[in-house]
């Protein structure tokens, strides 16, 4: 948990940057990739608590594998869900609020059963120790597209 709490203070350190945009890297700008790595954590998590244990099934999925093998997604290959794509009207406080709502989320995870599950679109079912990995790959995903992009406006 103690991992998902620095991805959390890393994506506030970048709120101030989230105006930069650079449409060599990302055609999305630091806030957009800020609130995205939020709004998807903050919807796994309530998605997991509110998951029934014994629907789980466990099947052998590509994705997964190559994700959780590689502990990392591929740039450029899949285009968000519509769930979790923000809106274009984001501002810092709309950014905290996000942030806040994910620390109380985090605080959540550790109550969960081992066998409570998130159904991720592409890679299937992810029982509780998949679900908090996943977030993990996907979080450092945008953290180093953030990083890119204002790297390259420097």
């Amino acid at each position: 948990m103690e991992e998902l709490k620095k991805l959390l203070i890393a994506l506030e350190s970048k709120i101030p940057n989230q105006e930069i945009l650079s449409p060599l890297v990302s055609k999305s700008s630091v806030g957009w990739h800020i609130e995205h790595a939020l709004l998807t954590m903050n919807l796994v998590i309530e998605s997991i608590q509110k998951s029934k244990p014994e629907h789980y099934k466990r099947t052998f999925n590509f994705n997964r594998f190559l994700v959780f093998t590689l502990n990392k997604i591929p740039r450029g290959r899949v285009r968000a869900p519509k769930a979790v794509q923000p809106n274009q009207d984001f501002n810092s406080d709309s950014l905290k609020n996000h942030l806040e709502k994910g620390k109380k989320n985090l605080n959540k995870l550790s109550t969960l059963n081992a066998n409570n599950y998130f159904e991720h679109p592409f890679m299937g079912h992810l029982k509780l120790k998949s679900t908090i990995k996943f977030i993990k790959i996907h979080t450092n995903h945008h953290i180093k597209i953030i990083d890119d992009i204002i790297e390259s406006k420097i």
